[in-house]
Formats: structure tokens, C-alpha cells, sequence
């Protein structure tokens, strides 16, 4: 596996997203199976691992800490802060909190579970619009120089936010949903990244699943699977969208590949500073997306790629409505 710079922090080219371990696709993984994963990540070449308090919330960053453990000095671990979560009984209220006094107890607490004397890259979650990212980016400044945090990063930022930051405390990546059927990122995040020299990180690289050919019209979802209230997995939706996943299968049957390793790949041809994480719960499919390090699309495929999807209007919002709203601060 080859390397790749969010700013100076070197990194894996393709991470591995935790989240669905223990959150948002349904039940959670056996433990024993989450460790079993994530250490076969390692193994493979993946040293960029992403968490957060929230997933689970808690039990994610105890599963992360615990199968990275035997080997957390050769591994960057990803955490975030910002939700607003009873550190003691895990109850959410469902809004945000970005204080700077509740930032610092969120580290402490993720840096206990994750067994880590130090986060290596910590995320605001969500922009907190009650909350000056100046204090967010100051608080953090705090944390680095007490050697609590490494590395400070933003998730679903604007390109105004991000430069606000930054002025305070240089950040080293910023993560947002980006993929071939959601490019919003484009527009003003990735020139503001490149600007100012900042990683990105794109999360949901395959579409939750969609870009991968493997879900259809008969495709069920558990009943706490969030993609049973994301718009783009509405049937009628799916039924426009599934547009996409023909284009990946055209190309990627010319290029002996399968429709998830072409997503990938095309992601990774963007720019050199990009490290996409998907995530998985099987070793088939962990092998499949790594697989797409090696695939090389040339500047015709891209085109190809590039001016097929271009053609093809997405139907649905990429997140419900409420969610939303928490984007893009």
C-alpha cells in the first residue's frame, strides 16, 4: 500500500471507515469480528483508521482502541468531538455541542478509549453554529500543545468556515461525503483545501454501498439501517440512480475491475492529497476496495467517467432533511 499526505500527516492511500461496525447499518458487529477486520486492515496495508464518540456512541472508539492497539505506533487513529452526548450515560439529545469546555472532556474521554496518550487527528463532527469555530479552533490549539491531539480536522465544512479555522489553528485534513454521484465538495471546499494545504478525506466513498453494483430494487435494509430514510435510497430514486453504477460497470469490465475498485480509483485520481474510507464488515470486500490501488484509469477513462456522470441528474438529497441542515457550516 502506497502512502499519501493530509497536510504532513502520512497516511495509508485508501483508510478504513469504522463506522459501520457498530452504527448506522443495521446491528452491530461481534466484537470479536470487528476486531478480527480492522487488524486485517492493518495487515493488509491500511494504517488511517476513522471513529468517533459518537458511533455506538462509545463502543466504536472501545473496538478501535482495542484491535489497534498491539500495534498503535505504526497506525493513525481519526476521532470527533462535537456532538452533543452525556459523556457518563451516552444519551443524546440530538444537537450539537462545541463548547470549548465540552471538547476537552470528550478527549479525555475518547483518548481513555481508545488506550492513545495522544489523538492523532481529531474532527469537529459538525459545525456548531452556536459556537465560534475561532473557540472550536482554539480549544483544539490547546490540545495540541498540551500533546493531547496531534492534528485538527474539520468535517462537513465550508470553504468560509474552513479558512476561519485555519487562521487560528492549521488544520490538516477536512472530511465530507464525496463520491461520483456527490461532488458537492468541488465547487469551493477542494480549492480552499489545495489552497492552503489541507488533506481531504471523503467519506461514504461508495455511495453507502450504491456504487459498489451489489444493492438492487429487491435489496431490504434493517429497520435501523439509515439508509432506509436517506432520499437516495428511496425505490423511485434507486431506480434513477442505478444510472451511475451502469457507467462504473461499463468501465470497470473493461478494466478487469469491479464497479467499487473504479469508484475508488476514480476518487483517488482526483488529487494526490484525497484518502477515501470506506468501510466494510467482510475481508472479501475489505480485499476488493484495496484492490483499487491498482487500478489505473487513464485520462480517457476519466473523461469517460467524468462526462457520463455529468449527464446523469441524481435523484434525492444525499442525507434526510434534518440532517441536512447540520452540513456545510
Amino acid at each position: 500500500m502506497k502512502k499519501r499526505k493530509l497536510g504532513n500527516l502520512e497516511v495509508s492511500e485508501i483508510g478504513y471507515g469504522c463506522m459501520g461496525l457498530d452504527s448506522n447499518y443495521g446491528p452491530a458487529t461481534d466484537r470479536q469480528e470487528g476486531v478480527k477486520i480492522l487488524r486485517a486492515a492493518y495487515e493488509r496495508g491500511v494504517t488511517f483508521f476513522d471513529t468517533a464518540e459518537a458511533y455506538g456512541p462509545f463502543t466504536n472508539e472501545l473496538l478501535v482502541g482495542e484491535a489497534l492497539a498491539p500495534f498503535r505506533d505504526k497506525v493513525v487513529i481519526a476521532t470527533k468531538f462535537g456532538w452533543d452526548i452525556d459523556l457518563k450515560t451516552g444519551a443524546r439529545s440530538g444537537g450539537l455541542n462545541s463548547r470549548p469546555e465540552h471538547i476537552r472532556a470528550v478527549v479525555d474521554a475518547s483518548l481513555a478509549r481508545l488506550k492513545v496518550q495522544s489523538i492523532d487527528l481529531l474532527y469537529q463532527h459538525r459545525v456548531d453554529p452556536n459556537v465560534p469555530i475561532e473557540d472550536v479552533a482554539g480549544a483544539v490549539k490547546e490540545l495540541i500543545g498540551e500533546g493531547k491531539v496531534k492534528h485538527f480536522g474539520l468535517s462537513e465544512a465550508s470553504a468560509a468556515t474552513i479558512r476561519r479555522a485555519y487562521a487560528v489553528q492549521p488544520l490538516t485534513a477536512v472530511q465530507s461525503e464525496y463520491s461520483l454521484w456527490t461532488r458537492d465538495p468541488e465547487a469551493e471546499v477542494l480549492p480552499a483545501c489545495e489552497e492552503l494545504g489541507i488533506g481531504f478525506v471523503p467519506w461514504a466513498p461508495l455511495g453507502a454501498g450504491f456504487l459498489t453494483g451489489k444493492i438492487d430494487e429487491k435489496t431490504t435494509f434493517a429497520s435501523t439501517d439509515f439508509r432506509t430514510v436517506q432520499p437516495r435510497f428511496a425505490p423511485e430514486a434507486m431506480q434513477a440512480n442505478f444510472a451511475f453504477v451502469a457507467l462504473l460497470k461499463r468501465v470497470a469490465e473493461r478494466k478487469h475491475a469491479t464497479p467499487a475498485q473504479i469508484a475508488l480509483a476514480w476518487l483517488l485520481a482526483q488529487k494526490p492529497w484525497i484518502v477515501p474510507i470506506p468501510g466494510t464488515r467482510k475481508i472479501q470486500r475489505l480485499d476488493e476496495n484495496l484492490g483499487a490501488v491498482n487500478v489505473e484509469l487513464t485520462p480517457e477513462d476519466l473523461s469517460e467517467i467524468d462526462d457520463g456522470a455529468s449527464s446523469i441528474a441524481v435523484q434525492g438529497s444525499r442525507l434526510p432533511e434534518q440532517s441536512m441542515k447540520l452540513t456545510n457550516g
